[in-house]
């Protein structure tokens, strides 16, 4: 996999977190699992944007990174491209990311759910983890209240 010239600066990152918080709002708005995404292209521009879906649609597939990467489109190709989500991406969207290639992974918080994240940085993906305190509240309060629905979203 190609990598990228250098992790982008602390308010560049924190600018692409914000989108996939949003995301994850909007998806705990509507009653679902608070988990978003967005994939950025290697100049910056927000090529889709998600959250996940799985409670909405009731489609087990619609995980905040897949739906970024279905409303991003066909690209021609994800090399240099990043994905920036709410929470490490599980087994599932680990593979999306190695499947298509995409350079770089920021993960808004791993504490409350640690997936595939150290695997993509051994396969040569750049992931850059912050743990943020909004991302990891957010989780947090969700797991406590919804515990049957989180319990369903990672597959236990």
């Amino acid at each position: 996999m190609t990598r990228q010239p250098g992790p982008p600066d602390e308010a560049t990152l924190r600018a692409w977190l914000a989108i996939a918080v949003e995301e994850a709002r909007t998806g705990l708005a509507e009653g679902g699992v608070p988990i978003g995404a967005a994939l950025i292209s290697a100049e910056g521009e927000v090529l889709g944007r998600g959250h996940n879906r799985r409670v909405q649609d009731g489609d087990p597939s619609s995980h905040g990174e897949t739906d970024a990467f279905r409303n991003a489109g066909r690209q021609r190709s994800y090399r240099g491209t990043t994905m920036v989500t709410t929470l490490s991406p599980c087994w599932y969207c680990t593979g999306l990311i190695r499947q298509f290639g995409i350079s770089r992974v920021v993960v808004g918080e791993s504490t409350t759910f640690t997936g595939g994240h150290a695997e993509l940085e051994a396969l040569g993906v750049e992931v850059i983890v912050l743990e943020d305190a909004e991302c990891i509240a957010m989780m947090r309060g969700f797991i406590a209240d919804h515990p049957d629905i989180w319990n369903e979203d990672i597959g236990e």
